[in-house]
């Protein structure tokens, strides 16, 4: 499908589908992508870096980036993906980003996601132009969470990233490791950028989103996360985040 999507020969290709569990596994595409999904949460990995698209915001993905988009969701999550020939236009953005979606930009890009593929280039036009233009003025809400790669904790990073395991704090973290908290910090503020504390919680922030993207209550949400109540996660998402779990989701 990706092959045949890069080689189509139309200045915008729309898929819209319902996708349960799903790993795309690690690919790149000949043609510019903007990933959305209206409902549920896409987590996805790009340049060793973590993004989470919950309904309010979306993917811009350059030409040739590779990446990987994974769907762990209780219920089916509603994947809009665009593919834009680069040849075709002189104005989209050559970087990735993650952005916010409004109402219009959303009614835009499921319009154009249920295009037939043959439609002529006059009648993609005037909706196409307004797409861009939204595109370009989207507000950027990246919120990544750096992957680090040293070896020491690859078996341990691939538990917490699946969701086998929550990260714990930095004392069980590194004997579990094998290794002094010094040098787990090290690593940690040499690859990410930042202690493991602040990781652990940019990952537990991640965490949230995408069960509350998946219709989770507060409660449930505090204890899979291992929060001591549902008052000091609701304080914690809003001191990350800026308001309420609620009100987040129901942007």
């Amino acid at each position: 499908m990706l092959a045949s999507l890069d080689d189509f020969e139309a200045q915008v290709v729309g898929i819209a589908s319902g996708v349960g569990n799903y790993d795309s596994g690690v690919h790149s595409h000949k043609k510019a992508q903007l990933l959305y999904a209206p409902t549920g949460c896409i987590t996805i990995a790009l340049e060793q870096m973590q993004y989470v698209l919950p309904p309010t915001k979306a993917a811009w993905i350059p030409a040739g980036i590779e990446h990987c988009a994974r769907m762990q969701m209780r219920e089916v999550v509603t994947c809009r993906s665009l593919y834009f020939d680069t040849a075709s236009f002189i104005d989209l953005p050559d970087k990735i980003k993650i952005i916010g979606v409004n109402d219009l930009f959303k009614q835009l890009i499921e319009r154009m996601s249920l295009w037939p593929w043959d439609m002529p280039a006059e009648q993609q036009k005037n909706l196409l132009s307004l797409f861009i233009e939204e595109l370009l003025v989207a507000p950027e809400e990246m919120l990544p969470l750096p992957i680090p790669d040293d070896p020491r904790l690859k078996p341990w990073l691939a538990q917490v990233m699946s969701g086998e395991t929550l990260p714990q704090p930095l004392n069980q973290m590194a004997k579990r490791i094998g290794a002094s908290e010094k040098t787990i910090s090290r690593i940690f503020i040499r690859q990410t950028g930042m202690p493991y504390q602040a990781w652990r919680q940019q990952w537990r922030l991640h965490g949230a989103i995408v069960r509350l993207a998946e219709g989770r209550s507060i409660s449930e949400v505090a204890f899979s996360l291992d929060f001591s109540s549902d008052s000091a996660f609701i304080s914690f998402f809003r001191q990350h985040m800026g308001e309420t779990p609620n009100r987040f989701i129901n942007a």
